[in-house]
Parts: C-alpha cells; sequence; structure tokens
C-alpha cells in the first residue's frame, strides 16, 4: 500500500512560493531544495557558502527526523550553487562532513542566481526509506 505523508517547516515561503518541504510517496521521500532558512523562515548568511551549507543540511536534519529517516539513506542529491568552481572545494568538504562514509549519488549544478540575494546554494534530495538507517 503506498501512502503518503507531507511535511512543512510552517515557514512563510511555503504558502508564498505554494510548496511543501517533502512528501513521502510510499517508501521514497521527496525532499524540495533546502536553504539557509532559520526556523522562523528568515534567510540567513548571506555570500557565506560554508554557513549557509551548514544550515541547509540542518535543515534536511529537520526533515529526516520527521520521517523517521537518518542521513544514510538519502540516496541522491542536487546542489545548485551561485559560483560553483569558487566553492567547489568547501562543498566538497561540507558533503564529505555531513555524509560521512554514505556516499549518495549527487549533481552540482552551476547557476547565476537564487532566491535569496546572497544566497548560494539549494539543495534537494531523495530519501529511500528501506535502506538501512
Amino acid at each position: 500500500m503506498t501512502t503518503t505523508d507531507i511535511y512543512s517547516h510552517g515557514v512563510p515561503a511555503e504558502d508564498d512560493f505554494g510548496y511543501v518541504q517533502a512528501i513521502r510517496s510510499g517508501e521514497l521521500i521527496h525532499v524540495s531544495g533546502q536553504l539557509a532558512l532559520d526556523e522562523a523562515g528568515a534567510f540567513r548568511h548571506p555570500d557565506d557558502f560554508g554557513a549557509q551549507l551548514e544550515l541547509t543540511y540542518a535543515n534536511f536534519d529537520r526533515i529526516l527526523d520527521h520521517y523517521g529517516a537518518t542521513r544514510n539513506q538519502i540516496v541522491s542529491q542536487v546542489l545548485y550553487v551561485v559560483g560553483l568552481q569558487r566553492y567547489a572545494q568547501a562543498m566538497a568538504e561540507g558533503n564529505r562532513a555531513y555524509f560521512g562514509d554514505h556516499r549518495p549519488v549527487s549533481t552540482a549544478v552551476g547557476i547565476t542566481e537564487l532566491t535569496f540575494p546572497g544566497q548560494v546554494v539549494e539543495i534537494s534530495a531523495i530519501v529511500d526509506t528501506t535502506l538501512p538507517r
């Protein structure tokens, strides 16, 4: 049986833009692009790639916690990065720090801009809850 479970952080942007943070369909969780929003929905750390990446992954953890999932169950991620060549090393280090020995498939896309001034990274993902936690 397929079940659907929708998760929101409860931030204004969800209503403003008409989306949810994640949706579970069966055993997969599809995670919307996460970014450096605090719990009130305010964008943080303009132009600071490392701090944005850290807060973005913390938002992933909030979603994973909701579903009882872990980082080890993330099977795919797409990183959208303004200034990809400039931040490639920091992106690699942050990715290794977040995932440890786990290795999801990953795509990094260099882009010219994101939603907020000073936003340099956004990450979407797919989580497979059938994998070991």
